[in-house]
């Protein structure tokens, strides 16, 4: 009887030693063969690997359990447990992209708003942010849906307006990059090519922490560029491009190509970083550069899509983004480039009612300024308000007074007019202007930094009819106090 015993053990730990020899043969003729959805995992935690081993086919089953009470919970605003149950899910099935990406989105967006203090929400929307970035894309590296659902979150969720702490989101990358990149253009040379150990822990932070490759960062760069890395549009534009190129299988590429074009047109409304050298809060304006480019992610997506209906409706939007443009650069009075896009939306877009053919360039703008008056749109009144305060102080250096007063007139009649028209305290508290006074000065310290196209006659000219100091404008040594206020 010990003798049996003692053979079955045998027998059966024979068994388990062929099985383990031929298992490993066995997991890659699965997936070559694609009879299987679950690939085998690397590197995985001790937990996740249990898991995935010790439930075999009933991962499916369960998780499909949990997923079910998971969106009963979120139907019934139980958003912490709905939370922990997808925890458990990305646990059993790490391959199912969805999971990522709901859980992401629960945590970014509902999770988030639940606290008051804006802090509080920063460190649910980093976690939702990292949750797809450092985990979701390590099992799933070529999942469309993560990589778009990374890119939103960049774009809507962290550079749009609609949440009442955005700018604290907003300050806090900010900040993470300036330190990573040290700066919003980064140094490629080094990145690509480090020489230095502070070079080469930059690269290894930017590759190992933030999943930035340097390759792909130059190349977003060069094809849309220079853009502001400090800045939340430039990392959805930088997603979804390496979703473009890495990603395949399930999920809409149309994500993707929107995560491209919407970007680069809020870098060109707000994509240019100030920050006040007084409360040292960071400020958003308008960057007037990045219409040639920001047009021509719009053509690459047109140009990439396949059906026509879709290439008709991004059509549309690059039409409304050049109309923009133009204004724009008119109420910056860069006229000749206004001009030159005007003429380019006519020919391009021959039938926008939007604009009458016997309209000019100036019959277009002022049809557009009165109505931009009752405007509703942070990012748009300041454009006005900045445009009409340089285009201002630009007529009092070419001598004129009276069209000086008009316009800081009609500048001070559009801020006052946009914040009698957002009464409400949590829509003042995302989207108010800054005072008049700080965009002024900030209009000055643009036109009196060292720029091309900006002659030091002009700089000379502005400083002696505003009676500035000859130091206005010039950054302070350090420790030294900041210069005074304009004023203009």
């Amino acid at each position: 009887m010990r003798l049996r015993t003692i053979l079955r053990v045998t027998l059966a730990i024979a068994a388990l030693g062929v099985a383990h020899f031929f298992q490993a043969r066995l997991n890659v003729a699965r997936d070559t063969l694609g009879l299987t959805q679950q690939s085998v995992l690397s590197n995985a935690p001790p937990v996740l690997a249990f898991t995935t081993v010790a439930l075999g086919g009933f991962r499916g089953i369960i998780a499909n359990a949990l997923w079910i009470r998971s969106s009963e919970l979120q139907e019934e605003g139980k958003y912490f447990e709905a939370v922990q149950l997808a925890d458990w899910i990305t646990k059993l099935q790490p391959h199912f992209s969805a999971v990522w990406v709901h859980l992401a989105w629960n945590l970014s967006y509902n999770i988030s708003v639940k606290f008051p203090d804006p802090e509080d929400r920063w460190l649910w929307v980093q976690r939702g942010i990292e949750l797809l970035r450092d985990e979701g894309l390590k099992y799933n590296p070529h999942a469309i849906d993560i990589h778009a659902e990374l890119a939103r979150q960049f774009h809507h969720k962290m550079g749009a307006n609609l949440d009442d702490a955005h700018l604290t989101y907003k300050a806090h990358w900010a900040e993470l990059m300036d330190q990573a990149l040290g700066g919003g253009q980064p140094d490629y040379d080094q990145l690509l090519h480090p020489t230095t150990p502070e070079a080469r822990a930059r690269v290894e932070n930017l590759v190992g922490k933030y999943k930035l490759e340097p390759a792909l960062m130059k190349r977003v760069d060069d094809t849309y560029g220079p853009l502001e890395w400090r800045l939340p549009e430039t990392h959805a534009i930088y997603w979804a491009t390496r979703g473009l190129i890495e990603g395949r299988g399930a999920g809409d590429v149309r994500m993707l190509r929107r995560n491209i074009f919407q970007p680069m047109m809020t870098a060109f409304h707000r994509g240019r970083l100030v920050t006040n050298q007084f409360t040292h809060k960071i400020e958003f304006g308008p960057n007037l550069a990045m219409v040639a480019n920001a047009s021509k992610a719009y053509l690459d997506q047109m140009a990439g899509e396949e059906e026509e209906g879709m290439r008709e409706s991004f059509g549309k939007a690059h039409r409304n983004f050049i109309r923009d443009a133009v204004y724009f650069l008119y109420t910056f009075n860069r006229r000749q480039e206004a001009q030159k896009w005007f003429d380019y939306v006519r020919k391009q877009y021959p039938g926008d009612t939007n604009i009458k053919p016997e309209w000019s360039l100036e019959d277009y703008a002022l049809s557009r300024i009165e109505e931009d008056v009752n405007e509703m749109s942070r990012d748009r009144v300041r454009a006005i308000v900045e445009g009409t305060i340089e285009s201002a102080y630009v007529a009092l250096v070419e001598g004129d007074a009276d069209q000086f007063q008009g316009l800081m007139l009609f500048a001070n009649k559009v801020a006052a007019n946009y914040a009698l028209r957002t009464p409400n305290k949590s829509t003042q508290l995302r989207t108010q202007l800054p005072p008049l006074d700080d965009i002024k000065r900030d209009v000055l310290l643009r036109l009196l930094a060292p720029q091309p196209g900006v002659p030091s006659e002009f700089q000379a000219r502005l400083r002696t009819e505003l009676r500035l100091p000859a130091t206005f404008g010039i950054p302070a040594p350090t420790n030294a106090p900041p210069a005074g206020k304009s004023q203009g």
